[in-house]
């Protein structure tokens, strides 16, 4: 007999959704610094690990085998057991001169395992727990869901980054500080030469100074010799033929691997605009004063090696943002900072590339640091790490998992006709629901001003304020959207679950519907504000998010809802495909339309798409006592 003995849900919700949350961090974010360190290519990273989101996208299709063979518990371990040998694959080959090739396959396996993953648990979550309890542990599934990512994109690298530091050479510290009241001076990339002091002490990197001052702002135009000849250009221009020296000097040099041209065709203003683009401009767009653009200033620095390394011996150099104020930028989109050393370019000067915010408006600095250590090393632990993490967690959730009763094998039997007939069964199942078409225009609308809003808010906060922007710096945007946002998202989330499990779904559907809804009017006001203080951004952000997060609690519980039935698992994953194209779809023309019709106009407009989530709200029908919990 099947044991049935309940567990605490806060046995076990808490670290599923932590293991849940991983695999996808690791895949998604983890790979990609992990190959940059490697030395991999911005070209070859973009185009194969792009793909390794694909498992995620269609797991729908293959949701209906998890309900129909075997249990959810038993997919539920078993994904996170083969999680765990593949993570240590990747431990294992990371080392090996095939490394690029055998990790990217084994990353596509733990793709497609934690997305199987995914299925089960959230299936698992469906049958182990009461209406009243899923509603109550929505919020704590989701948070831990973040706490996740937080430790995987955070925790993990910095673990690694320890291990690169303190393996290798003395690490180089560089600071750069930049003052408002500095004035601009043209930067000067010649060669760096060693002291004999510095060639007969310890192997180590060398810059002329530790310490670097950059003014913020930088004038119009630039007088500059080019190509033999003197000429005047704007100085983004120049930013830019400074940002290709720097590129072309690391690669002659040999500090960095020559990547292939992209070509890149240069839209010429006015020319590119479609009637209807002009239209829409025309009609609805802003009435908002020309403005000028404002150039970030730069600066470059210098380093090198102080003697020649060994005959063979390669010495990589990693060079990262350590602290300070993350205005002050690392150019990584277009360089590489990881540079290779050797006997044959130890004595020529590797060159960095820091782009400073002009938006700064008093003096800050940021520290670097370069580490040298065993980059391989580094990474093997990390995943080493995260795979022992799993065998840890598949041991304990074979205990800690409950037993419900209703996952139980399928009734459709196990010969090969029968689960190729439950499989369209379950396709056939979901789209015979009642009212399933109004349950769909539901799942792509209800979210349709965030999906739009969400794009936007990060480059609303960059963007200079004649723009129509609030001209905050990239370290304060860290702290609004990447801080308060968080805190007031989970803590919406969290007090969402626990409401809607005193007075059920059909409740609170409204005033959660209200709630995402109202609380965009937080961006029409900073957008009209005049020079709001950074108190009052952050409050606005904070009511926003924390709307967002209380209002996602009814979306998520419908879907939760809408699953109920025989294949509630497989059913459960198409609702998230459709959730995931109600935010794609309206994500893709949001940059357009905030473009042609600026900021005010965008906000408003956002404010109206509120209609459909409200209206969508009119037509769905729940039971009253879904979610609630019930009298004994």
């Amino acid at each position: 007999m099947k044991n049935t003995i309940k567990r605490n849900p806060w046995a076990w919700i808490p670290t599923l959704y932590f293991a849940q949350g991983l695999p996808y961090v690791a895949v998604m974010t983890i790979s990609v610094i992990m190959y940059k360190r490697l030395g991999i290519s911005n070209t070859d990273i973009a185009l194969y690990t792009g793909w390794l989101y694909l498992p995620w996208v269609i797991k729908p299709f293959w949701s209906p085998f998890v309900d129909i063979i075997k249990t959810k518990r038993w997919w539920t371990l078993t994904m996170q057991w083969l999680i765990a040998f593949a993570l240590a694959g990747i431990a294992f080959t990371i080392p090996t001169s095939l490394f690029f090739q055998l990790t990217l396959a084994i990353f596509w396996l733990v793709g497609f395992t934690s997305a199987t993953h995914d299925i089960a648990a959230d299936g698992f979550y469906m049958l182990a727990l009461s209406e009243h309890e899923q509603s109550l542990y929505v919020g704590i599934r989701s948070t831990f869901y973040r706490i996740a990512t937080v430790a995987g994109q955070g925790l993990l690298v910095i673990v690694a980054g320890l291990i690169e530091t303190n393996s290798g050479l003395e690490p180089l510290e560089l600071t750069v500080n930049a003052d408002p009241q500095v004035e601009w001076i043209a930067p000067d990339m010649t060669a760096i030469y060693s002291a004999e002091g510095e060639l007969d002490g310890e192997l180590q990197f060398i810059s002329p100074t530790k310490y670097v001052t950059a003014g913020t702002s930088a004038p119009a135009n630039i007088t500059t010799i080019i190509a033999g000849e003197e000429k005047t250009i704007p100085f983004h221009q120049y930013a830019a033929l400074m940002r290709d020296s720097v590129k072309q000097e690391n690669e002659r040099n040999g500090f960095v691997a020559t990547e292939a041209k992209v070509i890149k065709t240069q839209k010429i203003t006015g020319s590119s605009e479609s009637a209807f683009t002009a239209w829409v401009k025309k009609i609805f767009g802003e009435d908002r004063e020309s403005y000028a653009e404002r150039d970030n200033n730069f600066a470059i620095v210098g380093l090198r090696l102080n003697k020649k390394p060994v005959s063979g011996e390669e010495i990589i150099l990693n060079v990262t943002h350590k602290s300070g104020d993350q205005s002050i930028k690392l150019e990584q989109a277009a360089l590489s900072t990881r540079f290779v050393f050797n006997e044959a370019n130890w004595d020529k000067t590797a060159w960095l590339f820091y782009e400073i915010d002009h938006k700064i408006q008093s003096a800050t600095s940021a520290s670097f640091e370069g580490a040298s250590g065993n980059i391989p090393m580094a990474w093997l632990v990390v995943f080493a790490v995260l795979s022992v993490f799993f065998f840890i967690v598949a041991t304990y959730h074979s205990w800690a998992l409950p037993h419900p009763a209703s996952d139980g094998l399928n009734e459709a039997g196990t010969t090969a006709m029968s689960i190729f007939r439950e499989f369209f069964e379950t396709f056939k199942s979901f789209f015979s629901k009642d009212q399933v078409w109004i349950a769909i225009a539901f799942m792509l609308l209800y979210r349709l001003p965030e999906a739009q809003l969400v794009k936007l808010i990060n480059p609303f906060l960059l963007d200079p304020i004649d723009k129509g922007g609030l001209g905050l710096t990239t370290g304060q945007v860290g702290i609004v959207y990447g801080t308060v946002g968080i805190i007031g998202l989970t803590i919406g989330g969290i007090i969402g679950g626990i409401v809607a499990a005193k007075g059920g779904l059909k409740k609170w559907l409204w005033p959660m519907a209200w709630s995402m809804s109202l609380t965009c009017l937080t961006f029409v006001y900073l957008s009209y504000a005049t020079a709001p203080s950074l108190l009052t951004i952050n409050i606005c952000v904070f009511i926003e998010q924390f709307g967002y997060g209380f209002g996602f609690t009814a979306y998520m519980l419908y879907l939760i809802y809408f699953s109920e039935g025989k294949h509630k698992t497989a059913h459960y994953a198409i609702c998230t495909g459709f959730m995931a194209l109600g935010m794609m779809l309206p994500g893709m023309a949001a940059g357009w339309l905030q473009e042609t019709i600026g900021y005010r106009h965008f906000f408003i407009w956002t404010m109206i798409c509120c209609a459909a989530t409200i209206g969508v709200c009119s037509f769905i029908k729940i039971d009253p006592s879904f979610g609630r919990k019930k009298d004994k």
